[in-house]
Parts: C-alpha cells; sequence; structure tokens
C-alpha cells in the first residue's frame, strides 16, 4: 500500500503541475534547458527520457527518475561546441540516498561567443560575451519495484552585456522499468517555474514541456529503440517550407507534418558494456534549421561511446544546418572504479 500511495501521490503532484503550466501561452526564453548534456543523448536527436544506463550519469539530465542509487559516485564532464562560436560545459556528480533513494548536483554553462554591442543609431561601442549558467539539484526514489519518481530544481542565471536575469525551474519525472525485458516508459513535466528578476520590466516565460518517451531492446539483439514525443503542450508546430528556393515559401500545418515535429526516433546498437553507437532522426530539427540548399544530414545525428578501464567517453556529432556543425564530449567515471 505504501508503494501505491507513494506513485499515486507523484501522479497528482504530475498532473496538477500540468494543468498549472499548460496554462501558460505565448513564446518561451531559457531554450538553452532543451540543450542535453549528455553526448549520448545528443546522438540520439537530442531528447531522450526513457533510456536507462546505469554507467552513464549524464544520461540523467533530462529525466531525474532515471537516476538510482546504482549510480553513487558517478562523475561526468562535458563539452560542447555549438552553432556559431558557442561553447558549453557541464558537470555532474551522483550519490546514493540509503538503499531506494539518490541526489545528483550539476552545474551547466553556455557561453555563446562575442557579439558587437551597438547603440540604436547603430554606433558601436564595443562586444559583449552573453552567458547562462543551470545550477540542478535532483532526487530520486524507488516506488516500488519497477517505478521510480524523481524531481529536479533548476538555478538559472543570464548576463547579456548590462542586463541580468535569474529564473527557477523544475522538472518532475517518473520511469517504469522492466529489467526482464528491457523495457523502459517514463513521463517528464519539464520546465515548471518562473522569473525571479526580469531583464527589463516585461517578464519571459520558460520552455515548459511535456514530453513522453519509450526505450525497448528488441529481442534477443543488441539493438534498442527509443521513441521520444514531446512539445505535448501544443499540437500545432507549423513550419515555412522554401521549397527549391525558386516558389513562395508554403507554410506547413498538415496532421502528418505535425505529427513527426513531435517525434524523435532513435536506436543504439550496444554489443557488449564496454561499446555503442546510437543514430537518431529529429524531423522538428530537419524542418526548424532546414534551408533550400540544407545537406541531407539534416535531422540527423550520431553518437558512440567507449568504456576504457574506469573511464567512459562519449562522443556525437550532428549538422542539421548546410553551414552549422555540432560535437559534443563526455567524460564519464565512477569513483568505486579507484
Amino acid at each position: 500500500m505504501k508503494y501505491i500511495s507513494r506513485l499515486l501521490f507523484v501522479t497528482i503532484l504530475m498532473f496538477s503541475s500540468l494543468i498549472a503550466g499548460a496554462q501558460i501561452g505565448g513564446e518561451s526564453a531559457y531554450n538553452f534547458l532543451d540543450i542535453t548534456a549528455s553526448s549520448k543523448i545528443y546522438g540520439l536527436g537530442g531528447v531522450n527520457i526513457s533510456l536507462v544506463d546505469s554507467d552513464d550519469v549524464m544520461t540523467i539530465d533530462q529525466n531525474p527518475a532515471l537516476l538510482g542509487p546504482e549510480m553513487s559516485r558517478s562523475i561526468g564532464v562535458g563539452y560542447m561546441h555549438y552553432v556559431g562560436g558557442s561553447n558549453f560545459a557541464n558537470a555532474k556528480f551522483a550519490h546514493s540516498a540509503g538503499d531506494n533513494g539518490a541526489w545528483s548536483i550539476g552545474l551547466h554553462y553556455f557561453g555563446y561567443g562575442s557579439v558587437t554591442s551597438a547603440l540604436p543609431d547603430g554606433t558601436i561601442t564595443g562586444s559583449f560575451s552573453p552567458m547562462d549558467m543551470a545550477f540542478v539539484g535532483q532526487y530520486s526514489h524507488n516506488i516500488g519495484e519497477r517505478w521510480r519518481g524523481g524531481i529536479a530544481v533548476k538555478f538559472l542565471l543570464s548576463s547579456y552585456d548590462a542586463y541580468s536575469a535569474f529564473a527557477i525551474a523544475t522538472d518532475l519525472g517518473v520511469n517504469y522499468y522492466d529489467e526482464e525485458h528491457d523495457s523502459s516508459l517514463s513521463l517528464v513535466i519539464a520546465n515548471l517555474g518562473g522569473q525571479v528578476k526580469k531583464f527589463a520590466d516585461k517578464g519571459e516565460r520558460l520552455p515548459f514541456d511535456v514530453r513522453l518517451g519509450w526505450s525497448k531492446a528488441l529481442g534477443n539483439t543488441p539493438f534498442n529503440l527509443s521513441i521520444t514525443a514531446w512539445n505535448l503542450t501544443r499540437w500545432h508546430l507549423p513550419y515555412w517550407d522554401n521549397g527549391n528556393g525558386t516558389d513562395e515559401p508554403q507554410l506547413k500545418d498538415k496532421f502528418m507534418s505535425n505529427l513527426f515535429r513531435h517525434l524523435i526516433f532513435g536506436i543504439e546498437w550496444r554489443p557488449n558494456d564496454r561499446f555503442y553507437v546510437d543514430l537518431a532522426y529529429n524531423y522538428k530539427n530537419r524542418t526548424d534549421m532546414g534551408t533550400y540548399s540544407r545537406n541531407f544530414f539534416s535531422g540527423f545525428s550520431l553518437g558512440a561511446g567507449i568504456k576504457v578501464r574506469a573511464f567512459g567517453v562519449g562522443v556525437s556529432f550532428a549538422q542539421h544546418h548546410k553551414s552549422a556543425a555540432t560535437f559534443m564530449l563526455n567524460l564519464t567515471t565512477n569513483l568505486y572504479d579507484f
């Protein structure tokens, strides 16, 4: 009964938060929160909330319910070269909290390079380096044999020239994992919260989202399929299609277009515990970043990882736009291995 009551409590909390968050409309800021800190997740399309990997602490980035006592004393650091001159860095540490709980702390830095500053009349006044930082704390607890719930609290600091802002966000997650059949199902309510200190007089909304994910081993093969549904707070995700560049752009807002812009498909090949390769397709990234001269690989992402002695190394690559390649590197280990 205590497990049922815990699960009921988490369900009611998440449903109440969903209703509160879904009432918020308009465009959002703080979209850096959608950029994963995990090279494995980036290789799986950038969003994945269901893949269970106790050897890689960075994979709990988007779902606190994937954190567990089996990750105790795990450490991870990462670097990402993003679009343009942007460079991101992150670090995470996890520890058990008894036999059924765990906590973690993390730091994420987003630097966007040097930007020229100017007056309204065009007079150049110098340059500045905008940045965002996120301090993240997570806690998870087992709710029975196969269920686990988790919460993440994120303190967000932004600095753009003479302007700064501070916000607090929360993620709520639940995961069902059937180890016998290697099947995982997750639900996450992401980025609940708001600004404590505004940039100016106008407040900015956080990118609130509801996500559903499923991962499943394909029989006795070394392949694991993941399907992630995101942006579930709104059905319509229209975009402009430029065609071959000679015709007028067309607005795409049909059923199949909207459906696939909500879905990310990823597959992992893991022949053993020390090596993996990931491949994914994100249709929304392809349509958001593509131009009439976009490359064939737009929307695809690729990742790979290997464990050598006590260290795990993960890399991922994507080129959603013909002139913007992105690269991510993760390094993980566990203090118990030393």
